[in-house]
């Protein structure tokens, strides 16, 4: 997952190859409950390793549940339908598909065994509503009380005493949330000792398909739900959860769509494989593969995949009541950029209960990339840009909203490549909630023109602290790193095993072009192999000074360079990053210090791993390579002309990288 505080996207032009998709996070949170309540043990496969997957385990942790995490699956012990503790204080972060079911479930609990719980989450999920479902619980005799404003989390609840089976059938509105009804379902089973229970709908259920999640995996649990159209569902008397044994998770629906849109884009000579969720899909959201058919899209499917490549082109406008796909419509907002009119979206009023305001927040980012935008109660109109802008787009602490934005990024299709922009992502960790790997995914099968890919180039002399700094600077904007240095010490080192001779020009030259190395983050291997203390052998080090003056190594390494820049961009660093490999670098710095600063800074290092040093001996071999350095016929060590100079003889590492990150800042064309 990308841990950076923003993350800018080049213009992409193309997706190619296969995406296998994490778990369904609404299938995930109901079989994790329902495995916790069933008596007996579950496994689970292929559950979502996410956010709102993580605060669900935590909960049947502290609640008594046993949780064996094992690869690729999830064993649970469950609890038989009973409490193992009678308190226990549960933080649910921002997860509505814990909240919901967890506040219903431990209040009838609590109610029929007594019972004490608290339930908070961030300060987004005490905006979130929930009083529809508190009033519903307590007509069943539930014990709640709202520990801030009336109806939202948190919530204690404590004791209270169960209405009679057979009564007046639970009221629940259906038109703010379909997880008010879900929570229910799951939780009357846990009551229906005395008799049968039943809820009625007040008003038009909304996301119906979520509904009909609950109801397949209720029934896999051992729950026959009857049901009266949408309106009325009865839970029969002595229900028993009963575990199927094992249980697998299809892939998400809901994250195939950014998938689907991207290939409806951008997948123009092969479709796009998208693994994980197919035609036979038990989530609503599979529905957007009609939608995205009706904007053009080619959509293949087949049991657990999707094939999707691009039809008409510019996208087909659409108008289209979302109630059944609410959270895959917001992938539809996005395609409507692409469109050659004007869409239309309705029926979304919920999304303004979810982990933000989507109908606001949604409108609001699609204005900075220059789409006009008519926000209503319950719908949104966009009108594709006339002029694309680059822009830093918010995300709310919403994933939904990062993958969404992620798909402006294509417009080069739209605008040609030339005025293609950039877009921001703003805090691409909230992807975390239900797909921590999505940006991994996307740049596996998105590419671009190399123009579009921005590089940013560090060189400077021996110990200057270059690769340091061009490391720390890769991973604050979650670029890729290369150590050009890595490069030829990792030369030297093949050379020194093969005995190979320092002047065998041709020799050299053909290792070089043979050589196996591979960079993983801040792991360097060759041929498999981490050598990275290797490296740093003194007589490694030299080896590579000598080498890097040959003409015909420098050539056959050259390549080898030039294919690590690859989205979402890359930091270079060496000595002719900036001069010879890079030189149309976006940003180029140029980095120094004084001899004595950096033999001071060697003679450290080399303390610390225990190898004895003179400084001055150190000082005067860095002045000497310097020299060297200087005037070698091939790519001499030297500034390019417009690069920016930095001396970091007085200045710690954060504050050199700083100087950096601002310098790169200024070349951006957002704020």
């Amino acid at each position: 997952m990308f841990d950076t505080a923003f993350l800018d996207l080049p213009p992409l032009e193309r997706v190619a190859g296969s995406v296998r998709l994490p778990g369904s996070k609404s299938i995930s949170n109901r079989v994790l409950l329902l495995a916790g309540l069933s008596e007996g043990q579950t496994t689970v496969r292929d559950l979502l390793a996410s956010d709102d997957t993580r605060v669900m385990l935590d909960a049947l942790r502290a609640l008594g549940c046993g949780i064996d995490e094992a690869g690729d699956h999830v064993r649970i012990t469950g609890l038989g339908g009973r409490l193992a503790v009678r308190e226990a204080e549960l933080f649910l972060g921002n997860a509505g598909t814990a909240m919901r079911p967890l506040t219903a479930a431990l209040a009838v609990l609590a109610a029929r065994d007594g019972g004490c719980f608290t339930l908070s989450g961030v300060a987004r999920m005490h905006e979130r509503p929930i009083g529809d479902l508190v009033e519903a619980l307590r007509s069943l005799g539930c014990a709640i009380e709202s520990l801030g404003q009336p109806g939202y989390p948190p919530l204690r609840l404590a004791g209270g005493r169960l209405a009679p089976a057979g009564g007046t059938a639970i009221r629940v509105r259906g038109d703010v949330s379909s997880q008010f009804l879900t929570a229910l379902l799951l939780a009357l089973p846990l009551a229906s000792d005395g008799g049968a229970r039943t809820i009625e709908v007040d008003g038009e259920l909304i996301s119906k398909p979520y509904v009909d999640i609950t109801l397949n995996l209720l029934a896999r649990f051992g729950i026959a739900v009857q049901r009266e159209g949408w309106q009325r569902f009865t839970v029969p008397a002595g229900a028993r959860y009963q575990s199927p044994g094992e249980i697998h998770v299809e892939g998400d629906a809901s994250s195939a769509s950014y998938f689907i849109a991207a290939g409806a884009l951008a997948a123009v000579e092969a479709p796009l494989r998208i693994e994980g969720v197919g035609a036979d899909s038990i989530q609503g959201d599979i529905r957007f593969v009609d939608a995205a058919r009706a904007m053009g899209a080619e959509v293949e499917a087949g049991p657990g995949w999707l094939a999707v490549r691009r039809g008409a082109w510019p996208l087909r406008p659409i108008r289209l009541g979302c109630n059944e796909i609410p959270d895959a419509a917001m992938t539809l907002a996005v395609m409507a950029l692409f469109a050659d009119g004007p869409s239309r979206l309705d029926d979304i009023a919920s999304w303004r209960v979810k982990e933000t305001d989507r109908i606001a927040a949604m409108a609001a980012e699609l204005r900075k990339l220059g789409a006009d935008v008519v926000e209503g109660a319950d719908h949104l109109e966009i009108h594709p840009p006339v002029r694309w802008q680059a822009a830093s787009v918010r995300t709310y602490d919403d994933h939904r909203m990062a993958m969404c934005l992620s798909l402006a990024a294509f417009n080069p299709l739209r605008i040609g490549g030339e005025a293609a922009v950039p877009v921001r992502i703003q805090d691409p960790r909230c992807v975390g909630k239900t797909f921590p790997d999505y940006f991994e995914a996307l740049f596996s099968v998105a590419g671009t023109s190399l123009r579009h890919v921005p590089v940013i180039t560090i060189d400077g002399p021996t110990a200057s602290g270059k690769g340091t700094l061009a490391s720390a600077v890769a991973e604050a904007l979650g670029y890729h790193f290369l150590d050009s240095g890595a490069v030829y010490r990792a030369t030297a080192l093949s050379a020194l095993r093969a005995g190979l001779a320092p002047d065998d020009e041709a020799a050299l030259a053909a290792l070089a072009r043979a050589l196996p190395l591979a960079f993983r983050g801040r792991r360097i291997l060759l041929d498999g192999e981490e050598v990275q203390e290797q490296l740093r052998r003194e007589d490694v080090g030299l080896l590579a000074s000598r080498i890097a003056s040959l003409g015909a190594v420098r050539q056959a390494l050259r390549q080898l360079q030039l294919d690590h820049r690859r989205v979402p961009g890359l930091v270079a660093d060496g000595r002719d990053m900036g001069t010879v490999v890079f030189p149309q670098a976006d940003l180029k710095v140029f980095l120094t210090a004084s001899a004595a600063t950096r033999a001071g800074r060697r003679h450290a290092q080399l303390l610390a791993r225990g190898e004895s040093a003179n400084i001055d001996s150190l000082r005067l071999d860095l002045e000497s390579r310097d020299e060297r350095d200087r005037n070698r016929t091939h790519a001499p060590l030297r500034p390019a002309e417009d690069a920016v100079l930095l001396d970091n003889s007085a200045l710690s590492v954060d504050e050199t990288v700083a100087a950096v990150l601002k310098a790169w800042e200024s070349r951006r064309r957002f704020g």
